[in-house]
């Protein structure tokens, strides 16, 4: 790094212990700098996924006229990949490299893919929108480039965020393996929040080159990110180390059947599915509510990514406060679905009060719901998780979490264009369609707080939130 990046990241590493969540988590041999530069691939899919599901999908269904369902299956269409990330996590668990690294090949070649569908997807999205001089294009080019891109994005995204988070466990002594992966995902929010603020900025004045720009900017700066995230942070293997055998470990079959095995895996993660659904259902359409119904301009509705974002990061830090105390997470998880039924009351009754005031403060209680949700959850994992699995236990509730939260984007566009062809085309007809969605994550959310209650009674050794705070 050069002499300006040096003394950035030494004073965010000086300001981190006083103001990041899980920043007690570095020591000595581990300093705080490092897992700092470590978390920048992170960052990298934060930006991502604010391009998929705060940008692109307002831009797509609001400027470019696409319809609601299209645009939920596109972006949707990344979390297809999501089920694998079980078994990418327990490759790189035991993978043999000629170069002596174990998780850096899966990091670097997640890297160039999402590269890859970044490059391809502003101008597969105007020839789908029909947009200009892309009209004359055959229309199958579009739907193909398009998913072709989305696709290319989620299979990198997965990659790298799975075997980041396995490598930042690896680095991490056992008793600070859970603060870490905690801190990567306090990381993932801050750059989703960044991200959001500057999208919503460059795309204030909308056109279809700036949004080119725009895409192509986080493409270059995906690689950038995770090259300086990732420089000499595995050591290697020495060259006169005998090479790992191949058959090392259980297989990928074994390994699922010890793993679940544990304590009420299946249950753990069907309330993980389930709350999950119940906080992703609406990404794909909180901005265009904002957009169509609130008359909100493009950079207000991209900021409101930053306002579900802080609000995640709000209620990480009081995970992280209450769960260092001994908490049960599984309460903390309840407690975060819990606080999602105001949150989506605040944003169904923002539309007849026409309030934007209330739309955001909505916004940010779902934001602090799902940190409550994701935190508890991710916490729960990583506790319960066999000796030397933590990539697959890793992997399992990310595979769970992504793929859930990708049906759920794909029915609420689905769910919003069918209601809102059943209705009449007024503006007070178009606020039912989406407050059909919000509705359902509220019934959704119920579901999830009856999945958890055994897994609260379960843990009962755990002090409870309330004789913590």
């Amino acid at each position: 790094m050069n002499r300006l990046s040096r003394g950035v990241m030494r004073a965010w590493a000086k300001a981190g212990p006083r103001f990041l969540p899980f920043a007690d988590a570095a020591t000595p041999d581990l300093p705080l700098s490092r897992l700092l530069r470590l978390s920048l691939f992170q960052v990298a899919c934060g930006m991502a996924l604010v391009l998929l599901i705060g940008t692109l999908n307002r831009v797509m269904i609001v400027e470019l006229d696409v319809p609601a369902s299209l645009v939920g299956i596109m972006i949707s269409l990344p979390l297809l990949f999501a089920p694998f990330r079980a078994l990418i996590g327990f490759r790189s668990d035991n993978h043999n490299s000629a170069l002596g690294w174990r998780r850096v090949p899966f990091i670097y070649r997640g890297t160039m893919v999402q590269f890859g569908g970044l490059a391809i997807m502003p101008f597969a999205l105007l020839v789908l929108a029909g947009f200009g001089d892309a009209a004359t294009a055959p229309k199958w080019v579009g739907d193909v480039g398009a998913a072709l891109a989305f696709l290319l994005v989620g299979a990198g995204l997965h990659t790298v965020q799975t075997v980041g988070l396995a490598l930042a466990t690896d680095l991490a002594p056992t008793e600070s393996q859970p603060k870490v992966v905690g801190l990567m995902y306090v990381m993932l929010l801050i750059g989703m929040m960044m991200s959001a603020i500057l999208f919503g900025w460059f795309l204030s004045d909308f056109t279809p080159g700036r949004l080119v720009q725009v895409i192509q900017a986080a493409a270059v700066l995906t690689i950038v990110l995770n090259a300086v995230a990732l420089w000499k942070q595995e050591a290697r293997r020495g060259r006169g180390a005998a090479p790992l055998p191949q058959t090392q470990g259980p297989n990928f079959a074994e390994a699922w059947q010890r793993f679940a095995a544990g304590g009420r895996v299946i249950r753990r993660l069907l309330a993980v599915g389930l709350g999950t659904m119940a906080f992703s259902m609406e990404d794909v359409l909180l901005e265009p509510y904002g957009g169509q119904i609130l008359h909100l301009s493009v950079g207000g509705t991209t900021k409101l990514t930053a306002t579900l974002a802080l609000g995640g990061l709000c209620g990480f830090a009081w995970a992280s406060r209450v769960l260092s105390r001994g908490a049960d997470p599984f309460r903390m998880a309840s407690y975060g679905a819990l606080i999602g039924l105001p949150a989506f009351l605040s944003v169904i009754l923002a539309a007849p009060m026409n309030s934007p005031l209330l739309f955001g403060l909505g916004t940010m209680m779902i934001g602090f719901g799902a940190g409550l949700f994701g935190h508890g959850t991710l916490t729960a994992t990583m506790n319960l998780a066999p000796k030397n699995q933590a990539g697959l236990a890793l992997g399992a509730w990310g595979a769970v979490q992504a793929s859930a939260a990708g049906l759920a984007i794909a029915l609420g566009g689905i769910i919003r264009d069918v209601v809102a062809g059943s209705v009449a085309s007024t503006e007070f007809g178009a606020a039912i369609a989406y407050d059909a969605v919000y509705s359902l994550e509220i019934i959704m959310l119920l579901a999830t707080l009856i999945t958890m209650l055994p897994l609260m009674r379960r843990v009962g050794a755990f002090a409870r939130v309330e004789q913590l705070s």
